[in-house]
């Protein structure tokens, strides 16, 4: 007993060092998600990237407008969060020196409603609750577009505004809204669009229960953002590569049953 407990001694005491080694040496991210499916995936994604050194903390911001500005400020070493227009967008406004380096998931946005079961049942001069960035806004109006429900100006891009609706037969009464407070007007308007993260949060089903669903197509598929500065450090393809595993693709499907996309 004593002979072959000194052959394993050494063997346990240099697997715990090896396993000590890599915990000293991980380097240690901040991501900014929203509550969510962001936040849900990326706790998928974490042991993944732990076994490349990578230790990911999660920071969850309630809004759309923080994450870019806690990136840009260096709180943050990642975001995901946000599609493509968004951070052109944001980019634009204010100045950003932010990029994408992959691609995640997508969350077709839905119009849901207590008081009707179609949206052909919202009478005349309805209430319709739209997100009040230009991206998310722009998305439903455009959805509403397809649907044929309004008409747009022509050459309005993916972002129009309430301002570029040329023909709107019912009447409806658009009211802008904060994305994160959509739910909570469901009970004030005749129906309201709402983001895919905040419909889970708030109990919907977002394959069921919409009463118009947008299409998986177009731009709007979300991504991970970091500093123009840092996109080629190696830390940014660990976490990128530990995403895009067939895992992590696995588990998105599992998981939301249809309500988010994988889309790498």
């Amino acid at each position: 007993m004593e002979t072959k407990m000194s052959f394993r001694l050494p063997l346990i005491l240099a697997t715990a060092l090896a396993a000590w080694s890599a915990a000293a040496t991980a380097e240690t991210i901040k991501i900014g998600v929203t509550p969510g499916p962001h936040a849900q995936i990326f706790e998928a994604v974490k042991p993944i990237a732990a076994k490349q050194g990578l230790d990911i903390q999660l920071i969850e911001f309630s809004d759309y407008v923080v994450p870019n500005a806690a990136l840009d400020a260096g709180e943050i070493q990642a975001n995901s969060f946000q599609n493509q227009p968004y951070l052109d967008n944001q980019k634009a406004d204010r100045g950003y020196k932010i990029e994408s380096v992959g691609l995640t998931v997508n969350f077709p946005i839905g119009v849901y409603s207590k008081k009707h079961k179609a949206f052909a049942d919202i009478p005349e001069g309805g209430k319709v609750s739209i997100p009040n960035d230009p991206t998310n806004g722009g998305r439903v109006l455009l959805l509403l577009r397809d649907k044929g429900v309004i008409k747009l100006k022509d050459g309005t891009g993916f972002k129009p505004t309430v301002l570029d609706v040329t023909e709107n037969p019912k009447k409806l009464k658009f009211i802008e809204v904060d994305a994160a407070q959509a739910p909570r007007a469901l009970d004030d308007v005749d129906a309201a669009a709402i983001n895919t993260n905040y419909a889970t949060q708030a109990g919907l089903d977002p394959v069921k229960d919409p009463i118009l669903r947008e299409d998986p197509k177009g731009p709007y598929v979300n991504l991970i953002a970091v500093r123009a500065a840092d996109k080629d450090k190696p830390w940014v393809k660990i976490l990128v590569d530990s995403y895009h595993t067939p895992e992590v693709k696995e588990f998105v499907l599992t998981k939301f049953k249809g309500a988010v996309l994988p889309s790498w």
